[in-house]
Order: structure tokens, then sequence, then C-alpha cells
């Protein structure tokens, strides 16, 4: 059998992978690149960026994000073209991102890449992802995986790039383009282009209405934000901004 690898956009999702019994090795996307730097001129200068991000921004050993974050990702510059890889990513900004940022660098293999997505979610809970799902739910949304054609694959470079750029006048039009395996592309791209004032004056709003504690102002900003898919780390980070 050719080599099957699926990523999956955590270590939540491991567990509830593992009991569907679906063959392959497993790559673990554990970086939220929907913040802190990604533009840099090259793989070296890019991860020593996000190793400075996220020991200045959590505290995290350096040593831990290279060994456990990005060498982790970084098998994907070494897939071979017979490999076929799976890509576990929900519709929200935070995978949206780490998934353009995976095909940027499956990009040049030229393997056989498959999106997965939370098919089986209704509309109403698109942005709520895999969390809500058990692992006979995972086979179903493992069954209607779409295959990304070359196109597909040069759209989410070409998103990745443009967004690392901060270029929102190329992600909004790259938005207009229509694919199967990108749903709600403009929905996310929109969101992208507003990502540095809309979440921000989502949050004031929540204060105004005042509510203090953390829970419930996570809570609601998911309700009205879900499009940007923030954790809980992430929402803290814009509230101490605010203060």
């Amino acid at each position: 059998m050719d080599m099957v690898i699926h990523v999956l956009p955590g270590d939540s999702l491991v567990e509830k992978f593992r009991k569907t019994n679906i063959a392959g090795q497993v790559i673990i996307c554990r970086d939220a690149l929907v913040v802190g730097p990604i533009d840099a001129e090259t793989p070296l200068e890019f991860w020593e960026q996000r190793a400075h991000f996220i020991l200045a921004e959590y505290g995290e050993d350096e040593i831990d994000y290279h060994e456990k974050v990005a060498d982790e990702i970084e098998r994907l510059s070494e897939v071979p073209v017979e490999a076929e890889v799976n890509l576990w990513f929900e519709y929200e900004l935070f995978c949206s991102v780490n998934m353009w940022f995976c095909l940027s660098l499956l990009s040049p293999a030229g393997a056989a890449v498959y999106r997965i997505e939370p098919v089986v979610l209704n509309t109403e809970d698109r942005w709520k992802g895999f969390g809500l799902l058990d692992d006979a739910d995972l086979k179903k949304c493992f069954d209607a995986r779409t295959k990304f054609s070359a196109e597909d694959i040069d759209l989410g470079v070409n998103l990745w790039n443009a967004y690392r750029q901060n270029d929102n006048d190329r992600l909004l039009e790259l938005a207009q383009t229509e694919s199967a395996c990108f749903p709600y592309l403009k929905e996310v791209c929109d969101a992208a282009a507003e990502r540095d004032k809309r979440p921000l004056e989502i949050l004031a709003e929540i204060h105004f209405e005042g509510k203090t504690e953390f829970e419930v102002i996570f809570a609601e900003f998911s309700r009205r934000a879900g499009v940007y898919g923030f954790g809980d780390l992430q929402v803290k980070r814009i509230l101490d901004q605010m203060r």
C-alpha cells in the first residue's frame, strides 16, 4: 500500500480518529497560524519567528515548540509523490489558515491530496467543527472526502501567500473562486480581511453589554464570531489588547 497520511487539526481529535480504524499515519497540526508572525523568507526563519512568538505570548519552551510543532508539520515537506494525504480541517479561519499552509508545504511533492471536512454538520453548526462528532461521524466525513485538483492546491497556496503578506485585496479576490474543496471561502476571507479590527469590535460590544466573566464572554464571542474559530487563548489575547 502507498503511504497514507492523515493531517489532524489538533490533539483533541486523535483519540476519536483512532477509533475509526482508518488506516494511515497521523500528523498533528498543533500551531495556530491565524495569529502571530508568519511572513518569512525561509523555512528556518519562519519557524524561528513562530518559536519566539510562542515563547513571548504563552511562555512555551522554544525547543519543545520545534520538536512537537515545527518538526511535526515539516514532515509534509518530505511527502513522496506516491503518497496519499488527507487534510482533516474545519471550515473556520483558524483551521483554514493552517490548511492553506499545509497545502503550501505539499504543493511541490505532487502527491494526491484530499480534503476531509465536517460535512455531517448543519449550516447553523458549521463553525463548530469536528468537536461535535463521534467516530462514526468521522467515518462519514472520510467517505465524503474531496480530492484537491492541481488548481485547488494552487488556490490554497495563493490564499496562504495572501494571508501571510496581509494582502486583503488579494484575499477578497481569491474568495470569488468556486471550489468544492473550499466551502464558505468567501465568509472566511471576509473575516480574514477584518481580522485586525472585527474581533476587537465584537469583544468591545460584549463588554459594553456588561458581560465580565471570561466563560460568558468566550461563549458569546464564539456565537457571534464563530467564523474565526478562535480558542480561549486567542480571545484572551484580544482582551489583553483592550486593557
